[in-house]
């Protein structure tokens, strides 16, 4: 098992264009509903608070997370195979972006629901 395989976590090419068109489409469908939700609302803290008070759209924030997270690293994934030819610091870069996107992910996690 080399290093490309530990860093790879067993995807292969079918998987990883899924990861990136589903992953794509809930950023979509997320970023449209913000950017409508702003242009018809006056946003203030409480409507903030209220629309984050609300389950369905913590479920549909913390989805929107996880998408980002899966996303980046397979583009970094993919981008970082093409580049980095060499096993070490390609195995460093990615050991980075997994520990740089699993930080973001756990402290998304704790903002949305309030841990």
């Amino acid at each position: 098992m080399g290093m490309n395989s530990v860093t790879n976590i067993g995807r292969n090419g079918v998987q990883d264009w899924i990861i990136q068109r589903v992953s794509a489409y809930v950023l979509a469908f997320y970023t449209l509903f913000m950017l409508g939700f702003f242009l018809t609302t006056d946003v203030d803290y409480q409507v903030w608070s209220a629309l984050f008070g609300q389950a369905w759209f913590k479920i549909f924030t913390l989805l929107a997370l996880l998408s980002i997270g899966a996303h980046a690293w397979v583009g970094l994934w993919t981008v970082s195979t093409d580049y980095i030819k060499s096993a070490m610091p390609r195995f460093l870069f990615q050991a980075a972006c997994i520990l740089v996107i699993f930080i973001y992910v756990v402290w998304g996690i704790q903002i949305i629901w309030g841990l």
